[in-house]
């Protein structure tokens, strides 16, 4: 216990306003509860100081436990390069393309310039506001890294909404930085989720080998960053500490859900605030092409009046001159259209992405196409290693220099991130900020005269229901009473935002009011991105069943994280129904016996995870 002791002291001393000294801790920890006083704070900032507190003591149990059963997995949790390295590595390889003068390169370029000198700022909260394509992976890394050596912060925390971006992301940031340079976190370990002391020396080791952020450079989801912000299992939460005097990039952030974002605000507000000021001293960066207007909302109180800071200042004009070069053009068919319809429409076309809501509608319409050499398909159906043996063809027919047909039907994974270049891209009608991130896809490099992008509305397709059908309400609104060509415009989204934020409740399952009474379990029931309850699935694809042999057989942490790629997330209910196609491991992972099609993937009809986040 000396350990852990000292872990909280050292973190209780990090908090001026705590009425605990170094020496109070110590003598408290042998005190009654009754005795043990916080320090004077509202009930939010006293709910989150518990939550962060509790964070460092079960992290230093956990470690001197491991340290004792596994010595060798003790050891290489600290084997990772500094922020300084990682920054010279980055400044490296960079000097690389410096000098490329297309026209979007030299965006990309002063973007980067942008945040190298916004990154000596102290730390607080900040957007960065970049065009789709415009270098946003890189350039954010390099304000992070920058800005944690600027203001002696701890680690850069990177949260993405898929995981098929945090896997491209983390791929792309091993490029640059080597193999060793982070920590890729996509899901937790499955342990039985009971409250039983089970002291087996499987579970133990499992136990023992959950993710505690210890790493500089940490690529993870945004599920995972939230999910255990807001959790009360000890596996999750004992990573939470580490996001003290952190940079948290929120990439794509437009993302998180609306009806959560009153208490995923007012904990992102509490992480920036000054530490002098009761707060944590991080640093959040909110990224995307759409940026949301959190501040101008009259229903979130905990960005009202807070300063979000601009990394680069004059990003409308860069917005305007991709406009201006005619990167791509918007055009909204007036008809509904048939599957069939579609179909012949993709048929005549060599290369072409169509983006659809659901994982459902896209399996219709690749029925309707049928079988063929150029058809590819991208969804949840597939697992990561999968997605991305797909996604390595597609850029490979999508060479300028030797194109080959490829056509490509896809849910919203393929939006946000995924680095492609058609000609044509056809975007099911939906949220605003969707089908411009769709259009992102679309003559990204600038290479071409010109890009395509075709907003359509299927007969037979559906919308995802609450806030996904709100803001896609409201995209279709605004798409009827605004020309097309203001979706080339970053202001259309405050106006959008606002709209979608004032109709959606914001707090819709009360979860403020129980933080603010301490009732942990009850918050983790309602916090959750994804509403209904997801299991882990190995896919019998590649390497998944041996790798998921090799983790059962030595239940580490690097084994857990080797097998990720092969996994595919499924509704709980989902898993009952289809037993005969499912074998058990644990309560939350199951290996997937069914068949496998190489295009489809699963290929039983499951509803899509994906389809509830917003």
């Amino acid at each position: 216990m000396g350990d852990a002791s000292a872990k909280l002291s050292q973190f209780l001393q990090q908090q001026p306003n705590c009425l605990l000294t170094m020496n109070d801790a110590l003598k408290k920890l042998n005190a009654p509860a009754s005795n043990f006083k916080l320090p004077v704070q509202t009930p939010h900032q006293r709910e989150f100081f518990i939550r962060m507190t509790f964070s460092a003591l079960v992290d230093a149990d956990y470690l001197d436990t491991e340290s004792h059963f596994n010595p060798v997995q003790a050891e290489r949790r600290a084997q990772y390069p500094s922020l300084d390295t990682l920054w010279e590595k980055l400044q490296t390889a960079q000097q690389g393309i410096i000098n490329e003068t297309t026209p979007v390169n030299r965006i990309r370029r002063e973007v980067y310039e942008a945040c190298l000198q916004s990154a000596p700022l102290p730390p607080g909260l900040f957007r960065l506001t970049v065009p789709t394509g415009g270098g946003k992976t890189r350039s954010g890394l390099a304000f992070a890294l920058r800005h944690a050596l600027e203001n002696d912060q701890r680690r850069v925390v990177v949260a993405i909404p898929y995981t098929s971006i945090t896997t491209q992301t983390a791929q792309t940031y091993r490029e640059i930085l080597g193999d060793d340079a982070l920590l890729e976190h996509h899901s937790a370990i499955p342990l039985p989720d009971d409250i039983s002391d089970r002291q087996d020396t499987d579970y133990m080791r499992r136990k023992l080998a959950s993710e505690n952020w210890d790493a500089p450079l940490i690529v993870t989801t945004t599920v995972q960053l939230f999910e255990s912000l807001f959790g009360n299992h000890p596996g999750k939460v004992r990573k939470l500490h580490r996001l003290a005097r952190a940079v948290i990039v929120l990439d794509e952030v437009q993302t998180l859900p609306p009806e959560l974002l009153s208490p995923t605000l007012d904990v992102l507000k509490l992480l920036t605030t000054p530490v002098e000021a009761g707060g944590y001293g991080s640093t959040v960066v909110l990224c995307t092409a759409t940026q949301p207007a959190f501040e101008d909302s009259r229903w979130l109180d905990a960005f009202q009046g807070a300063e979000i800071r601009e990394i680069v200042l004059d990003y409308r004009r860069h917005f305007a001159e991709l406009e201006q070069l005619g990167r791509v053009s918007y055009s909204r068919r007036p008809d509904k259209i048939e599957w069939h319809e579609l179909a012949e429409e993709i048929r005549q076309r060599e290369q072409i992405l169509v983006i659809l809501n659901t994982r459902k509608n896209a399996l219709a319409l690749l029925d309707a196409i049928g079988k063929a050499p150029d058809v590819f398909h991208l969804s949840t159906l597939l697992c990561g290693a999968h997605r991305q043996s797909v996604l390595a063809e597609i850029k490979n027919r999508l060479d300028l220099n030797n194109p080959q047909p490829v056509r490509l039907i896809s849910t919203q994974v393929v939006e946000a991130g995924v680095d492609l270049d058609f000609p044509e891209v056809w975007r099911a009608s939906g949220p605003l900020d969707r089908i411009v991130q769709a259009a992102g896809r679309c003559n990204r490099e600038g290479l071409r005269a010109s890009g395509k992008v075709v907003i359509f509305e299927p007969v037979e397709g559906g919308t995802p229901r609450g806030p996904y059908m709100v803001a896609s309400e409201q995209a279709r609104f605004l798409l009827e009473t605004q020309p097309i060509d203001q979706l080339h415009k970053p202001d259309i989204f405050r106006e959008y935002f606002k709209r979608v934020f004032d109709i959606v409740d914001t707090d819709r399952k009360e979860i403020q009011s129980y933080r603010a009474e301490l009732n942990y379990p009850e918050v983790a029931k309602r916090y959750r991105l994804i509403e209904s309850d997801t299991v882990s699935v190995v896919a019998p694809y590649g390497d998944g069943l041996q790798r998921l042999e090799e983790w059962k057989t030595v239940p580490t942490q690097r084994n857990w994280q080797r097998l990720q790629p092969y996994l595919v997330n499924l509704f709980r209910h989902e898993i009952r129904e289809k037993q005969d196609w499912l074998e058990p491991v644990t309560p939350d992972l199951y290996v997937w016996t069914g068949g496998y099609d190489n295009t489809l993937g699963l290929i039983e009809g499951f509803s899509d995870p994906a389809d509830l986040m917003v």
